[in-house]
Formats: C-alpha cells, sequence, structure tokens
C-alpha cells in the first residue's frame, strides 16, 4: 500500500479502463503510447476515489479520472487529476462514453467532419465505444449513418441498438458492393477508426467531392479486421484526395479537450438522458483478470466499452 505523500493524495481506484493503444507501448513498435518496459506498471486510464488527502483542492470521497495504469491503489502529487464535479451517467461511463473515447467520437464528428443534415457520414468499427457514439451523432446533427461491424451480432446491435440507418457486415463478400447500394449519394464523410485495409478500399472510390475523413484510430487487430488486410494503394488514395479536394485529418484528443471538453459533456449527457444516445460497458471484476479481458477485446469478442472493476 503506497502512503500519502505529503501534498497529495491516496486514491483507491474503482475502474480500469483497456485501450487497444496500450499495446504500442508493450510491442516494439512506433507509437503514441509510453513504453512499458518488463517490471513497469501497464499503463491505462482508470476512475478513482479519494480516500486519503493532504491537498487543499480534493477531498475525501472525491471522484478522479487519471491515467495512472493497472493498480488498485495511487500516490499522486495531485497534479494529472480530473475531478468530476459535473453529473454523469455513472462512474464507469466516465470512461467511456463520457470519457477519453466519447471524446474522441465528439472532435471528429462534431469538431472536424461537422456532419450537415441529409449527408451520408459511414463509420469504421461501429460497434466500438468510439464508433457508436460518432455514428449517434452524426445521426443527431441530421446525417444518415452508416455503420461498418464485424459479424451478425455487432451488425444486429448498431442498426438495431445504437439506431444507424444501415450496418454493413465486412466480413460477408461483397463489402464494396454492398456498400455502394447502401451509399447511392456517396459519401460526404468517413470516420476511420481501425485502419483496415479492405475497409478503406470500399470507401475510398464513393467519397464525394470535399468528403471529411477524420483519422481517429488505426487499430486493425480490433474485431479481427485485421485478418484480411489489403494492399495499401498509397497513388490510387492521393489521387482520390487531389481530385476530389478531400479532407484526411489525424487528430488527438489533447488537441481539443482543453476548450472543448465541458461542451462535449453537456451535448453527450443531454443525449444519454434523452435517450438519443445508447452505450455499453464490457466490465470484468477484478484486477488479476485484466489480461483476460484485454485478449478478449484484441479477439472481438466484448462490446462496448472494456472495463475491469478494480474494486466496489
Amino acid at each position: 500500500m503506497p502512503d500519502l505523500p505529503p501534498g497529495g493524495v491516496l486514491l483507491r481506484v474503482l475502474y480500469l479502463s483497456l485501450d487497444p493503444s496500450v499495446l504500442g507501448g508493450i510491442y516494439e513498435r512506433k507509437s503514441n503510447a509510453t513504453r512499458v518496459e518488463i517490471g513497469q506498471v501497464v499503463g491505462g486510464e482508470n476512475v478513482s476515489e479519494v480516500v486519503a488527502s493532504d491537498h487543499p483542492d480534493y477531498a475525501v470521497g472525491d471522484i478522479v479520472v487519471s491515467c495512472t495504469g493497472w493498480r488498485t491503489h495511487v500516490a499522486s502529487d495531485g497534479t494529472e487529476l480530473r475531478k468530476l464535479d459535473a453529473p454523469f451517467a455513472s462512474v464507469s461511463s466516465t470512461l467511456g462514453v463520457l470519457g477519453t473515447p466519447g471524446f474522441a467520437a465528439y472532435a471528429g464528428i462534431t469538431l472536424i467532419g461537422r456532419p450537415k443534415p441529409g449527408e451520408t457520414v459511414v463509420v469504421a468499427d461501429a460497434s466500438s465505444p468510439i464508433g457508436s457514439l460518432a455514428g449517434q451523432l452524426a445521426k443527431m446533427a441530421g446525417a444518415r449513418s452508416v455503420g461498418i461491424g464485424g459479424g451478425v451480432e455487432r451488425c444486429r446491435y448498431i442498426q438495431g441498438e445504437l439506431g444507424f440507418d444501415e450496418s454493413i457486415d465486412y466480413l460477408m463478400p461483397g463489402l464494396a458492393s454492398t456498400l455502394a447500394r447502401l451509399c447511392p449519394d456517396g459519401i460526404d464523410m468517413y470516420f476511420e477508426n481501425i485502419g483496415a485495409g479492405p475497409i478503406w478500399l470500399a470507401v475510398l472510390p464513393l467519397l464525394n467531392r470535399f468528403a471529411r475523413v477524420p483519422v481517429c484510430g488505426l487499430e486493425p487487430q480490433l474485431g479481427g479486421a485485421g485478418a484480411a488486410q489489403a494492399p495499401s494503394r498509397l497513388v490510387e488514395t492521393l489521387r482520390e484526395v487531389r481530385n476530389k479536394s478531400l479532407t484526411l485529418r489525424g487528430f488527438m484528443n489533447d488537441e481539443f479537450i482543453d476548450s472543448h471538453y465541458p461542451q462535449f459533456l453537456r451535448t453527450v449527457s443531454a443525449g444519454i438522458a434523452e435517450g438519443r444516445i445508447r452505450y455499453r460497458e464490457d466490465i470484468t471484476d477484478g484486477l488479476e483478470n485484466a489480461p483476460k479481458a484485454l485478449i478478449e477485446m484484441l479477439e472481438g469478442r466484448t462490446f462496448g466499452s472494456v472495463l475491469v472493476r478494480v474494486a466496489a
């Protein structure tokens, strides 16, 4: 058990969020994730309760979000903590629909893609925490949402529970022809959330002039999407970017979070309260089961935000 640091706080972790980006710190590959060596704590975002405090800004019982990794208790100097003093659907939702994944969807759709009423928005990995909210935000803006997922169950969830206008199973043959049939007026915005070659090559010829492509995630192993990769076709892609005046815009949350996080909370919280935004959480009990839950997520056997309940 860590000691309470002078001028700091002691945290008891309630929930841990599992994120595929953690693999970038484990594998020897170029990544935005912090490198994790043998014997070091695996990274991750968590929501915690303050159980002891010597910090003027935090009291016992406060709930905070931090990126302190796979732990049960954390000693903190109080920096890089975000106190949850606004209404939220549940404590766990602050790591999903009202947390980092939710804000990524909000930034990509609302701040970069800016869908207009009547436009067609296609979302990759639409059953994921990010993709599911992205499509629902596009719907709230008056656009038509088409979600791409892997498997019949996921597509049923995308269209039936989340309310997308259409869903496409990329594991079935004829992805390109099915997408073209469901997007007869082309695609005005494509939310890139997975980086799978076959999906991109099906989307590319359908992009309308001035289409926007927010690039949020590039984790093709999610849901088995990496099983059938295709050539990148870089020259063809760049030709379409030029000829159709496309906007491809990569982004990270920290670009927008300081200036837009309060509005994101208001918008999504209101959508949840009104029943216009739905979300799902896949919760595993016990920190000791975090590796198993991470593997299940990477194998496409989880739905929604993948969380570990570390403490009640």
